[in-house]
């Protein structure tokens, strides 16, 4: 199969490039970048066919796609700054990359016919709740500025792109740039004490799992919404802790709530998913969250 991909210079970009180029398929990476702006790792990404993308730009994406023809478009570029899409100068940026370079993409796809695959998020919901979100649950008010934009992605693709897969994820942390687990271990070279939120409850998502169960998904076609985090759940406090743990270092970490932490975007409490789709459609589930943090901090060579 022939893939395109976008936002491969960021995390789960990245690492879909790298699955999918390993398992014989032809890839085309691109972002906003002219040339390739991910880590420099050697890795068949950086080495892959690279086109520079403005996805707001409709015009842009339809003859980039043309001209490409893949078989299936995994959509990994996003706004993913949380806090500043609640700037109100940014709100336009925000919904012009999340819902209109989404709906771009998703036209593009539906007149070529080919597959699409939309990266969305836990943020969808509104986080009230102890019982795990189902993939077909209704959407009723995100919380924030980045949870609306990325669900109003979700009824562009649902409109436009016949052939979809919705996957939402959550936590995300991978090789190629910034997240919670390597904030935490920088920060525990200079603090002997953190702070971290105990209130919110959900599962981080390694890259490397992830893309390699989105690349089963489109060699398949069981279309749909699905959520993809790894097993297991925890809360922020409890990663820090687990975090810590695995990489040896002597850090106390105490649990705080939300509002002893406050952010401009608020963040739901519940974000726990129910995976349960993907094995029913004969997917494997991601391996739990503990294991996949101990192949990431050998992998960043922690």
């Amino acid at each position: 199969m022939k893939f395109f991909v976008t936002g491969v210079g960021g995390q789960l970009g990245h690492d879909v490039m790298n699955e999918l180029i390993g398992r014989g398929h032809e890839g085309v990476g691109s972002d906003i970048q002219e040339s390739y702006g991910g880590v420099a790792d050697g890795s068949a990404v950086t080495k892959a066919p690279y086109v520079a993308l403005d996805i707001t730009d409709r015009a842009a994406v339809e003859r980039v796609i043309t001209d490409v023809k893949p078989d299936a478009v995994i959509h990994c570029a996003a706004w993913t700054a949380v806090d500043l899409a609640e700037d109100p100068e940014k709100a336009e940026k925000v919904r012009a990359i999340n819902v209109g370079g989404t709906q771009n993409i998703a036209d593009a796809c539906k007149k070529l016919g080919c597959k699409m695959t939309y990266i969305s998020t836990d943020y969808v919901f509104d986080g009230q709740g102890t019982r795990p979100w189902e993939p077909d649950d209704p959407v009723v008010k995100p919380l924030n500025v980045y949870g609306q934009a990325k669900y109003d992605g979700e009824v562009a693709v649902e409109k436009y792109a016949p052939k979809h897969y919705i996957v939402r994820i959550a936590w995300v942390f991978g090789l190629n740039g910034k997240n919670f687990i390597k904030t935490m271990l920088n920060l525990g070279k200079t603090h002997d004490t953190l702070t971290v939120v105990d209130d919110q409850i959900g599962t981080p998502t390694y890259t490397y799992d992830l893309a390699r169960l989105l690349v089963d998904m489109l060699e398949k076609e069981e279309y749909g919404k699905y959520h993809a985090t790894n097993e297991g759940i925890c809360t922020w406090y409890e990663f820090a802790c687990e975090i810590f743990k695995q990489a040896g270092m002597n850090v106390s970490v105490a649990p705080v709530s939300s509002d002893e932490y406050p952010a401009k975007a608020k963040r739901p409490s519940n974000s726990r998913m129910d995976k349960s789709k993907l094995t029913a459609n004969g997917f494997t589930p991601l391996p739990t969250w503990q294991d996949a943090l101990s192949r990431y901090l050998k992998e960043i060579e922690y």
